[in-house]
């Protein structure tokens, strides 16, 4: 198995991305420690983990609250010995022009899109450091290597987290913990609210991924998570500093 034993913290895993990525690291033989806001949903995936023969246990988390975010992975670290994995993918989406944003919605999505995976990349570096290797994996999007028609918030947001995932890479390399950006393009979760009420409905959105996607369709979140298992494992040693996008070559 690609991650057996190794310890993985995923924040926004009760649905989606976040879930298929812990369900795949499961299944590859890491301890996973599954977090969502939602404290039923963070339980429910790591009662599937269980009922599958992996192992996980399950946290409430608010990611906006940084003494929290930094304290359960400070936790985590301290009950398993050691921290391997960090997927920190917990984010928002909100749509609209520079006039049509308002500086709450832009600290909103600076919060959650850049502040969060600062905090929770920071409370698990020095664990990382102090072992000699780890792996931290970043949600950005491929909305962070091109640039979504009014989607200013999202964007800049989405292209910040990317520098800031590098510079740590390049900080951190040489004590053998890589920083790397996860970009999915479109992928059918109910993250994409903010674009399918921007493009005016659930119609014109299947319009827009079957025109402008040149695989023309989908991804799917199993698909997105085999990524996060290939960031997250050996596979990848030698990669560090990585925007990897996932998008069937919607962002070229």
């Amino acid at each position: 198995m690609l991650l057996q034993d190794r310890v993985a913290f995923v924040t926004g895993a009760g649905s989606g991305i976040g879930r298929a990525g812990a369900l795949a690291m499961a299944a590859e033989g890491a301890v996973v420690v599954v977090t969502d806001r939602d404290g039923d949903r963070a339980r429910a995936v790591a009662d599937e983990i269980a009922g599958a023969g992996g192992r996980a246990e399950a946290l409430r988390l608010d990611v906006r609250d940084d003494s929290a975010l930094t304290d359960e992975i400070a936790g985590a670290a301290s009950r398993h010995g050691r921290l391997d994995i960090l997927h920190s993918h917990a984010g928002i989406q909100i749509p609209g022009r520079l006039e049509e944003v308002t500086p709450d919605e832009m600290d909103a999505s600076w919060r959650l899109n850049v502040r969060s995976h600062f905090v929770a990349a920071r409370a698990a570096m020095p664990v990382m450091t102090a072992q000699g290797r780890g792996s931290i994996i970043i949600t950005s999007s491929n909305s962070g290597v091109q640039y979504d028609r009014e989607m200013i918030a999202y964007a800049t947001t989405k292209h910040a987290v990317i520098a800031m995932t590098r510079q740590m890479a390049v900080d951190y390399a040489r004590h053998n913990v890589r920083c790397n950006a996860l970009c999915p393009g479109f992928v059918d979760t109910p993250f994409n609210d903010g674009f399918e009420r921007q493009m005016g409905g659930r119609r014109a959105l299947e319009d827009y991924v079957s025109r402008n996607i040149p695989m023309g369709r989908w991804g799917t979140p199993d698909e997105i998570a085999q990524g996060i298992v290939f960031l997250a494992s050996d596979q990848s040693a030698f990669m560090t500093g990585h925007a990897l996008v996932i998008d069937g070559a919607e962002c070229i």
